[in-house]
């Protein structure tokens, strides 16, 4: 009984202890949090902020959060932890690139059709041959693949 009643007052006490900014701050990220995620709306946010900044001990701190859903401790958490990478394997011989050496060529190379398909439209719409400009976006297209193809993926 003596054990129980020592415990109840420690605990008591904890709850008349002074509350630090940094509890302050703590309850009002969790507060924003639940703001942004839709669980509490502007006026409940407001009134529980000011309440949490005029909170002089941890039994005013209290009830700010209890009717929100807490945060997942990362021992039960879903999200598991990446693994290292797996190592990088040559496809060919010498002097040949991997086969994801470059995952950008495919988008870029995509931006450079686009920008021949406008050349090409714009040539036949004013019935003359314009100037190629398509060409100054194929430079860094050429440089980049001739460079991860000879230069051994550096």
């Amino acid at each position: 009984m003596l054990g129980r009643m020592g415990r109840e007052s420690a605990e008591h006490s904890d709850r008349d202890m002074r509350a630090g900014d940094g509890d302050r701050k703590a309850v009002a990220e969790q507060l924003k949090s639940a703001l942004d995620e839709g669980r509490l709306d502007l006026h409940e946010y407001d009134e529980r902020l000011q309440r949490t900044y005029a909170a002089r001990t941890y039994a005013d701190l209290d009830g700010l959060l209890d009717d929100l859903p807490g945060t997942v401790p990362v021992q039960h958490s879903q999200i598991q932890p990446a693994g290292s990478p797996p190592a990088p394997t040559a496809v060919g011989g010498p002097g040949s690139a991997p086969r994801d050496s470059a995952p950008w060529l495919g988008p870029y190379a995509g931006v450079v059709l686009v920008c021949t398909l406008i050349w090409l439209v714009t040539s036949i719409a004013s019935g003359e041959l314009l100037y190629f400009w398509p060409v100054w976006t194929m430079i860094p297209l050429i440089l980049g693949f001739f460079g991860r193809r000879h230069g051994k993926g550096r």
